[in-house]
């Protein structure tokens, strides 16, 4: 039986920077490094998510219609790809179904055609109408398995719905995730060779976050059990909360005889490019995680361990960390065992915080947590704790939301509220946000999209650069409006 040939999804643009960046990626930061990645070779290029276009709007007042344009025009060759969930785009609160869809054709009609679609109550006959209107629409689904490690969630539960994803019209590969990077080589020998066996044909993508350090080990084991897509980032962008880096995945492919199709001369470009991207926007670039135990109980995705962290020390309360972290497992299972993914993750990380800051259990509950117990997110994958339902459900809130039920407006509806003949990226912009944060992001003007340093910077580059080599005895820099001399004096 012949090697098979592995293929790559890069994450360096989308999750790479979500879990080392908090989405803090402007378009000229990724500039240089957009030919390289368009011609590596990557069966898939994930690209952007609504996520990314809250964080630009509301932190840069950045247009993010703009920026994703700007990223597919120099990624001609690849297919590009967004993510998101069933019922839901910017946010947590639940978008009607045509809000839903507009998003994805307007994707669609910016270049961005490849969409992978979760949920993590798998709510299977929502999911199914999403990767219906993506097929129709012209775009290509690809239904995630979103791996946890709860009381209730076995192999045969996960094989039965990649099973059933598989069976879906228009959908063409599975996607198997492991947000929290709590998936274990052992339990992927069992979880994995489930899956494949479930689905027949169909190729499979793994995409597991080395929270760990076990990401690349458990890639080894997809492998052996008929994976052949795995999901990287450049090395800058990799690693820790991230995904493995493309170029770590490459010798060991190689030692267990896989071939791929990528040109490894375009790898030190797009590394070179994040090492000085990290450094202009303020973060380290990725580095291996240490290894700590506490991921398994509390299974916070990578992002949002950082995002905890610094809401508490906003609010003063930085030393009560490992208090939350202790509650998270706790409150994890009195809600029925959901998977640590967006939104539940956080929706237990809230709890979990209003329950340690207030020191009596659940005498604050968040409306999402109040609809979340409620069943309208979908059908919990265990009952809550019988304590815990019977306060929730004896609130005031509960009773006023009981009958509450997802909103359907049409889009005629809905545009009824927004100044007429506005385009639809700008009418999704305005539902989904504020118009405040939209009138600030037209005030700002265009986008930067020249990955040119400052002046300043490149000065203080030059000098240290002359101070650190004692050969150098001059350097000159041309740029377009810009000339540089910098010499050394003979005496110096």
């Amino acid at each position: 039986m012949s090697s098979p040939t592995i293929e790559f999804v890069d994450q360096t643009l989308r999750d790479g920077q979500q879990s080392l960046w908090g989405l803090r990626m402007r378009a000229y930061q990724a500039a240089d490094a957009l030919p390289h990645l368009d011609r590596t070779g990557f069966r898939v290029v994930d690209l952007t998510g609504p996520g990314m276009f809250t964080v630009l709007l509301r932190e840069f007042k950045d247009d993010p219609w703009a920026s994703t344009d700007f990223l597919v025009r120099n990624l001609p060759g690849s297919v590009l790809r967004a993510g998101m969930r069933t019922t839901a785009v910017i946010g947590f609160a639940m978008a009607p179904d045509a809000i839903v869809d507009l998003w994805v054709r307007t994707l669609i009609k910016h270049g961005v055609t490849s969409f992978w679609i979760y949920d993590c109550l798998y709510d299977m006959p929502t999911m199914q109408r999403l990767a219906a209107v993506i097929h129709e629409s012209g775009g290509q689904a690809v239904p995630a398995i979103m791996y946890g490690l709860t009381g209730v969630h076995d192999d045969a539960f996960f094989a039965a719905r990649a099973k059933e994803m598989a069976s879906w019209k228009g959908v063409e590969t599975i996607y198997v995730e492991d947000a929290p990077g709590v998936l274990t080589p052992e339990r992927a020998r069992t979880l994995l060779p489930a899956i494949r066996e479930a689905t027949g044909s169909i190729p499979l993508e793994l995409h597991c976050h080395a929270s760990t350090g076990l990401a690349q080990h458990n890639y080894i084991e997809g492998i052996k059990a008929g994976f052949t897509i795995l999901h990287t980032a450049s090395r800058p962008m990799a690693n820790g909360p991230s995904l493995p880096s493309t170029e770590g995945m490459l010798p060991i492919l190689e030692t267990m005889g896989c071939s791929h199709g990528l040109d490894v001369d375009r790898l030190a470009p797009v590394e070179e490019n994040f090492v000085w991207a990290a450094r202009d926007a303020g973060f380290e670039p990725g580095a291996p995680a240490e290894y700590d135990p506490r991921i398994y109980q509390h299974q916070l995705p990578g992002g949002m361990t950082g995002t905890l962290k610094n809401q508490l020390a906003t609010h003063g309360m930085a030393h009560r960390l490992d208090e939350v972290l202790a509650e998270i497992p706790r409150v994890r299972e009195e809600l029925g065992h959901p998977i640590m993914a967006t939104p539940f993750s956080q929706f237990v990380g809230i709890q979990a915080v209003l329950n340690v800051v207030t020191g009596d259990r659940y005498r604050l509950v968040p409306d999402e947590v109040v609809h979340y117990a409620l069943e309208h997110y979908g059908p919990l994958a265990a009952p809550l704790d019988p304590d815990v339902q019977d306060r929730i459900h004896a609130s005031d809130r509960a009773k006023k939301l009981a009958d509450w039920v997802r909103p359907q407006p049409t889009i005629e509806e809905i545009r009824r509220k927004f100044p007429l003949g506005i385009s639809d990226e700008e009418l999704l912009l305005r539902y989904l946000t504020s118009d405040e944060e939209v009138d600030a992001m037209k005030k700002a003007g265009p986008i930067r999209t020249d990955p040119r340093r400052s002046a300043n910077t490149i000065v203080q580059e030059l000098t240290e650069l002359i101070a650190e080599e004692s050969s150098v005895t001059s350097l000159h820099v041309t740029r377009p409006g810009m000339e540089i001399r910098l010499g050394r004096r003979k005496d110096s």
